[in-house]
């Protein structure tokens, strides 16, 4: 959705960012959209458009199926994910850190643009992991996704860990895989520490990432949230912001004179 006309809930939105003290920002597949990244579920998400990618994204498909982990390493060769560089949201909500007005940075995403957008990496909490590094099942050596691609482009169709020769995956979270418990518990932290929670480009209904909302609501923190479509949490949110987000958070974080002067 293009086109955005500043509202007056945008502006009072704006207005909050300003005066704001700690701010904490929840970011999902939305976010990325707009570098070239698609959405798993939407009209032209990755597994609406091929079911059988869903497999790959299925822990027990993944570690019981050699044909399944093939088909993924060789899908990763030509990954929009490692393309796709940082859009005018991402270096928006960077603003937000330069000013030190940032608690945390907490994403569902896995593909690193924060930290490429310049983001303090100690800042941004990963809550499904990465994809720029693989870990072994096995002996959890993690080392740089790029070395292991380049195994696989030099014929090694189901790479093995050198450690150990376990099986190595992705660094991000599957289905089926457990969470790690520190990096939730540093998440709640931060909804709990913020007086201002920004959600973009989050439907809000992946738990428990999406819990950082009402916890940061219980704690006093006014809840903005900025997406394209409805949440599961507008309910919770003093103003919700629609359109696309490189348009939507430069207004939100003071990015553009109208905004700030009204």
């Amino acid at each position: 959705m293009g086109g955005v006309v500043p509202t007056d809930d945008l502006h009072t939105a704006a207005a909050w960012v300003r005066e704001a003290e700690r701010i904490t920002v929840l970011t999902g597949a939305g976010m990325s959209t707009e570098s070239g990244i698609p959405d798993f579920r939407g009209p032209n998400g990755i597994w609406t458009k091929n079911p059988e990618a869903e497999k790959a994204s299925t822990l027990h498909h993944f570690l019981s199926d050699p044909q399944v982990r093939r088909r993924s390493w060789q899908v990763r060769l030509d990954n929009p994910l490692f393309r796709a560089q940082p859009n005018r949201g991402h270096h928006a909500l960077v603003q937000l850190e330069r000013r030190g007005q940032l608690v945390a940075l907490v994403t569902q995403n896995v593909d690193g643009l924060h930290q490429a957008a310049g983001h303090d990496p100690q800042k941004v909490i990963e809550v499904h992991g990465t994809v720029h590094y693989t870990r072994c099942w096995q002996c959890n050596d993690r080392r740089s996704m790029a070395d292991t691609l380049a195994r696989v482009r030099d014929g090694d169709d189901d790479p093995a860990c050198t450690v150990c020769g376990g099986i190595l995956k992705s660094d991000a979270i599957l289905f089926g895989q457990n969470l790690v418990p520190e990096v939730i518990d540093a998440a709640m932290r931060a909804a709990e520490q913020c007086d201002l929670l920004i959600a973009a480009g989050t439907s809000l209904s992946v738990f428990p990432a999406a819990n950082v909302v009402p916890t940061a609501r219980r704690h006093g923190a006014r809840v903005v949230i900025a997406n394209g479509e409805p949440t599961a949490m507008d309910h919770h949110a003093a103003a919700v912001l629609r359109g696309a987000l490189g348009e939507v958070l430069p207004l939100l974080c003071g990015l553009d004179e109208g905004v700030r002067d009204g």
